[in-house]
Parts: structure tokens; C-alpha cells; sequence
């Protein structure tokens, strides 16, 4: 295939230490950190209050829990964490079953990583019954395991997650790369010891060392993540 990056020298390719490319899902692979504020937005107007716009970055990327306890402590609203975790799952999942937009280079990057046997992980802060949700459309065959965000005592924006997923892959978290589109999963990935590739979202990211910032997915294939990560 073609390139969608600029030519980085076969050597430098062919040297590549990288042993896993480990994905967030949300906003990073679907383009659905929209859903999430919508069903949001929704579930407090039924109760009452209307969230501020601005809460939006606070929320984005974030564990469940750690969203909506911000929700529930800025509004006021009468409703319990686990009241509130269900309904947020179900407005989301109402509205995945309508459609389940791809970020663009996504099927793309998959496809590749796959076609070339790269082991990889989906790592993301949603909830089991949301990420399974998903992968019915993007191909839970891309990834050798996943990990949710409900089945790890500390999720994003601690490192536990990604390296938990190195491990399940028999790989050095040093030689993984990670793609997130959030400061909270670019902070669980730095965390761990991965290489990231940040393609912003809702909230703009700063490169930094050890730290790429690509404008879309387009911009990235498996020979870019093979020259960035130097183990």
C-alpha cells in the first residue's frame, strides 16, 4: 500500500523494536466522543439540569465513574454513580445501535496492522457491555484481546490498563505503541512507558518527548509507528 506518511528511510523501518500497537477506542478508532456528551446532555435534562459546554473537556476520555461523579457534583443532580453510569450506557448504546461512524484511516490502519500480524490491543475506559457493542462493527478480529474499563481497578488516566494489555501480549510496554485521541489515555500510556501517537479529538494535545501529534489516522501506518518507537 501507499504510504500516508513521508518517507523515513527503509533502515530506520527495518530496525523497529515495536512489539504490539495498543488503541484507544473512542474518538480514537469511532467517532463517538460526541455520543458520549449527547447522552450526557440528555440523560441530566431529564433530570432537571443543563450541563455547561464547557464541562465537556473536563469529561472527555475519562473513567466512567470519574465522569459522571463530576457531573453529579457540578449539577447537583439526585441521582446515585451507579444510577447514573446505567443510563449513560444506555443513551450511548441506544445511539451506537443507530450508527457507528469510523474515524477516518481507522479501517485503514486496522487492516494493516492485521494483514502484518502485528499483535494488537483495543484499550479503552468504556465499559464491557459498550466495548463489545462496538466491536460487532470494528472487527473484534483486529485485536488478539481488549481491555475495558470496568475490569481494571485503575483505569486512564493510570497506566494499568495499557500495561495490563502489554502483558496479555507478551510485550515490553517500552516497545509498544499507543494511539489515544485524550490527554487522560496520553497520560495512562506515558505512564506505562509507551511511544504515543495522539490524534486530538474534542481538547488540542502538545507533542513532548516520547510524544507525536498527528492531525488524523490518515496520517499514520505501520511504518510510521515502526520508526517512532526505539525501544
Amino acid at each position: 500500500m501507499t504510504s500516508t506518511v513521508p518517507a523515513l528511510g527503509t533502515q530506520q523501518a527495518e530496525s523497529s523494536v515495536l512489539e504490539a500497537v495498543l488503541l484507544d477506542m473512542d474518538g480514537t478508532l469511532v467517532d463517538t466522543e460526541g455520543f458520549w456528551w449527547e447522552a450526557e446532555v440528555e440523560v441530566f435534562a431529564r433530570l432537571g439540569h443543563r450541563l455547561d459546554e464547557a464541562w465537556r473537556d473536563v469529561v472527555v476520555g475519562g473513567p466512567m465513574s470519574r465522569s459522571a461523579g463530576f457531573l453529579i457534583e457540578a449539577t447537583g443532580a439526585e441521582v446515585s454513580l451507579d444510577e447514573l453510569v446505567v443510563l449513560l450506557n444506555d443513551g450511548f448504546e441506544e445511539r451506537i445501535s443507530r450508527t457507528l461512524p469510523l474515524m477516518p484511516g481507522a479501517e485503514r490502519l486496522l487492516a494493516e496492522l492485521t494483514a502484518n500480524g502485528v499483535p494488537t490491543a483495543l484499550v479503552s475506559a468504556s465499559h464491557r457491555r459498550i466495548i463489545d457493542r462496538v466491536l460487532t462493527s470494528l472487527g473484534a478480529g483486529h485485536f488478539a484481546l481488549t481491555v475495558a474499563g470496568d475490569e481494571v481497578e485503575r483505569t486512564k488516566p493510570h497506566p494499568d490498563p495499557y500495561l495490563l494489555a502489554a502483558a496479555g501480549l507478551g510485550a515490553d510496554p517500552v516497545r509498544c505503541a499507543v494511539i489515544e485521541d485524550t490527554a487522560t489515555g496520553v497520560a495512562a500510556a506515558e505512564a506505562a512507558g509507551c511511544t504515543v501517537v495522539a490524534v486530538p479529538s474534542v481538547a488540542p494535545i502538545s507533542p513532548a518527548p516520547g510524544r507525536t501529534v498527528v492531525p488524523s489516522l490518515e496520517k499514520v501506518d505501520l511504518r510510521f509507528l515502526r520508526s517512532l518507537v526505539k525501544g
